[in-house]
């Protein structure tokens, strides 16, 4: 219980530091710097995504029941916290692909996203160097190791769990879309967290890339080409389909065709214009 009551502080800490940052950052960002507002809030997002991502891994070691629970808690917070910001890059994709952000912003974006994610890992390491729990110690002697959870696992089925993963999450948002944010924020949580329940004993379920950057990239037992076609292909794959099935395939069929009657009626109104 000491190492999850940690855990808990580590937790709450980081949601008190960005949420503490986002309020100062309108008063920094004044005049011509304000529009530089919403990259700063993508840093601070994904800083504060990947910093209780790398907590709950570390977690989940000794705790894994608990930090699948936390995996529900934390997700709700986001949502409620991060304010327009997304922290993943095949969000930003999307919007891009969707025409709500131009190809400069949305690069900015990613630049900011993977840039934070870094960041958030070196922070978590300088934090758990203190070693305010066994499990912090450990992990300090141990020299912040870790092993990629792909390394024993086939290329394409890496790829497809990532995917498979990506795909839910995004159908989950878009079928919410209209349901009542109070409501909407758990129901999309509850679905990440049975997506990290079934697939993260194979891939780690993160379906994100910059926190797959942060996350697992530096662990060994895999390379950076193979990290590379799991946590950023297989993603960016799961969102296509996703948009592909929602924005074309389904709105095709959904789309009233004019019936019969109406086409007879068309019909004979053209035949009298030509007479």
């Amino acid at each position: 219980m000491a190492v999850v009551s940690v855990s808990l502080c580590m937790l709450a800490g980081i949601f008190l530091i960005c949420e503490i940052a986002r309020k100062a950052t309108p008063r920094l960002l004044s005049g011509k710097r304000r529009d530089c507002g919403v990259y700063a809030a993508e840093i601070i997002s994904t800083i504060q995504l990947c910093a209780c991502a790398h907590e709950l891994k570390l977690l989940s070691e000794d705790a894994p029941e608990i930090a699948l629970s936390l995996t529900y808690v934390v997700s709700v917070m986001h949502a409620l916290t991060f304010r327009g910001a997304t922290g993943n890059p095949t969000a930003t994709l999307e919007r891009y692909w969707c025409d709500s952000l131009d190809g400069v912003c949305a690069l900015r974006r990613t630049a900011c996203q993977f840039a934070a994610s870094v960041a958030a890992g070196v922070a978590m390491r300088r934090a758990w160097a203190f070693g305010f729990s066994d499990l912090h110690a450990r992990h300090e002697r141990a020299g912040f190791a870790c092993t990629s959870p792909i390394a024993n696992v086939h290329l394409l089925e890496a790829v497809a769990v990532e995917l498979a993963c990506a795909f839910v999450v995004h159908a989950a948002v878009t079928f919410t879309r209209d349901v009542e944010e109070k409501y909407r924020v758990h129901a999309v949580a509850a679905v990440i967290t049975t997506v990290v329940y079934a697939g993260g004993s194979t891939t780690g379920a993160v379906f994100n890339p910059a926190l797959a950057f942060s996350a697992q990239f530096p662990c060994s037992g895999s390379t950076f080409a193979k990290n590379g076609l799991v946590y950023w292909l297989g993603p960016v794959l799961g969102i296509a389909c996703s948009l592909l099935l929602f924005n074309k395939v389904i709105l095709a069929f959904t789309t009233k065709s004019p019936s019969h009657k109406d086409q007879n009626l068309h019909a004979v109104k053209r035949k009298k214009k030509r007479n």
